[in-house]
């Protein structure tokens, strides 16, 4: 299949104030990104939640990983607004807009968790060929490490995750 090559990569940390390891790798990233950028390639590491990294919480107001849904991203912009929903649309002006040509190719967006699941990379598009082709080759270059893939796939759900914004979305959540 000919396809576009991938030119636009994002890697987010912080969407969960509250979860450091991407809040660090993007801090770090920012300061000194040659580790991470490629000839031909744009690679853009971005902090999503400030706010909330600032307060070390979850959230302000709602979680930002949840409203990137059509309500919320065409909501009219008044002084109540919650501050992730605004962020959340200027996110999708910066990397997007949503479903569009225009939108980045890859959004990487990193997580923590308490669950006892270590490393896993989360699909949620079975048919995303290049995604499935990328997955292949982390856990190949990662072996003998364990790096599971957690599909979560729904045939009607569209998806309102900070990462939805890409053409091609991947979540890595660390233990």
């Amino acid at each position: 299949v000919d396809k576009p090559p991938v030119r636009r990569v994002a890697i987010f940390g912080g969407t969960h104030g509250n979860e450091l390891s991407g809040v660090f790798l993007v801090k770090h990233w920012q300061e000194n990104g040659a580790e991470i950028q490629r000839t031909g390639m744009e690679v853009k590491p971005f902090l999503t939640n400030p706010r909330a990294v600032k307060k070390c919480t979850r959230y302000i107001d709602c979680d930002l990983n949840r409203v990137f849904d059509p309500d919320n991203l065409g909501r009219t912009v008044v002084e109540d607004i919650p501050y992730e929903v605004r962020r959340a649309q200027e996110i999708n002006h910066i990397f997007g807009p949503k479903g569009s040509d225009d939108a980045y190719d890859l959004i990487f967006d990193l997580h923590n968790t308490t669950s006892n699941m270590g490393g896993t990379l989360i699909l949620e598009n079975s048919r995303d060929d290049f995604t499935i082709q990328m997955f292949h080759y982390i856990k190949n270059a990662l072996a003998p490490e364990c790096c599971p893939v957690l599909l979560i796939e729904h045939p009607s759900l569209k998806y309102a995750t900070t990462r939805s914004v890409a053409k091609h979305p991947v979540g890595k959540y660390e233990k």
